[in-house]
């Protein structure tokens, strides 16, 4: 187990819990293969590893990769030690699948000799997602487009991810032309560093004993710009001259390319939220056909990966705190959108470590196997 403040690891190491969703199916796979992972040691760098134990991919060696500071740290595959060893362009001899998840330029300064080693590289990095000769997968939509690989495999933003898990499969049935959306994120998707933060200012408000009217903190924020704790931060990645942040812009952009879908449209506002690990957003979307509510609830309980939660009048709608540790999104609230012609609202939930991140990028491994 990797060397991460106790809080982290109670909320990365959390129990996983049974999906009650139709996961899609596993390969059949007997293969041992070489993988590494780059980013072993942070958020979803565990959740890779954790993710490759329990689907019982065919690892015959693993090599955990990490930056200087953290070679030499312990972490434990099938009840066996590895030591985690310093990223280097020399780390991929003999790898047939490299897991990336340690940032845009990790990717870009290591990725490429990766590929030249030999291996298959799935990256959880922006950096090659909108990169024309590499595809961008959720392999319950467009696994397909793995075959067209030159070497680097791109896994999608996390909200984009689980939107789309519920999103696609409506587009399927009713052909969407564009989505309004408001997301709900957890602190899990800044890493490790912003869970602590939010719980430390949770434990200082506590321990002041503070009145519910008096919960802005004497504090400094480190990952954040403005205090997590008991607030909403309209605010996630940096922003572009449109108004909009990177983070917004890439339910359309990422949207487009895995749907296939060049015209679709999406007006996105990000909101970082005090929660730790499950991505919400509720969207409201356009379609080309009149929609059917009885329809819809049956293209979504058919969905790979996804369970429709969607019971109002006895409180039952998907929820982070329920959703965090499963592998499957949730869908529900859904309902005639009553401002758009044709139209659609619903609420996603998704665990942003595992659909978000280190699940989809195990999940594509598994098709390249």
């Amino acid at each position: 187990m990797p060397d991460l403040p106790r809080l982290s690891e109670r909320i990365l190491f959390a129990p996983r819990r049974a999906c009650g969703g139709n996961p899609i199916p596993l390969p059949l796979m007997s293969t041992p293969k070489h993988v590494a992972i780059v980013g072993a040691t942070g958020a979803v760098g565990v959740e890779m590893l954790r993710c490759l134990e329990e689907r019982h991919f065919p690892v015959g060696k693993l090599t955990l990769l990490a930056s200087a500071r953290s070679a030499g740290k312990t972490m434990t595959f099938k009840g066996q030690p590895l030591t985690v060893q310093e990223l280097t362009t020399e780390s991929f001899g003999g790898v047939d699948i490299a897991l990336f998840s340690a940032g845009g330029g990790i990717s870009r300064d290591f990725a490429p000799a990766a590929v030249k080693a030999g291996a298959v590289v799935v990256d959880n990095s922006s950096f090659f997602r909108m990169d024309p000769n590499t595809p961008l997968v959720v392999p319950e939509i467009n696994k397909a487009d793995i075959a067209k690989h030159r070497g680097i495999i791109a896994n999608p933003n996390c909200t984009t991810a689980i939107s789309l898990m519920a999103l696609y499969p409506l587009h399927q049935a009713f052909g969407v032309k564009r989505i309004v959306a408001s997301s709900y994120q957890a602190v899990s998707g800044t890493g490790a560093q912003a869970i602590e933060e939010l719980a430390a200012q949770s434990r200082l408000w506590a321990s002041e004993n503070r009145a519910w009217d008096a919960a802005k903190l004497d504090c400094a924020p480190k990952v954040y710009p403005h205090q997590i704790a008991f607030n909403a931060i309209p605010h996630v990645d940096a922003f572009l001259d449109n108004g909009y942040t990177k983070e917004e812009m890439k339910m359309e952009n990422e949207g487009r390319k895995i749907m296939g879908h060049p015209d679709f449209r999406a007006s996105v506002t990000c909101v970082r939220i005090p929660v730790f690990r499950a991505h919400s957003i509720a969207i409201a979307a356009e379609f080309e056909k009149p929609v059917d509510l009885q329809r819809a609830y049956e293209v979504l309980r058919a969905a790979p990966g996804l369970q429709v939660i969607d019971d109002p009048a006895n409180k039952q709608y998907p929820l982070a705190l329920n959703i965090a540790g499963q592998d499957d999104c949730a869908v529900g609230r859904l309902r005639v959108d009553c401002a758009l012609t044709n139209g659609l609202s619903f609420w996603v939930v998704g665990d942003q470590l595992l659909k978000g991140a280190a699940l989809n990028a195990v999940q594509i491994a598994e098709c390249l196997v």
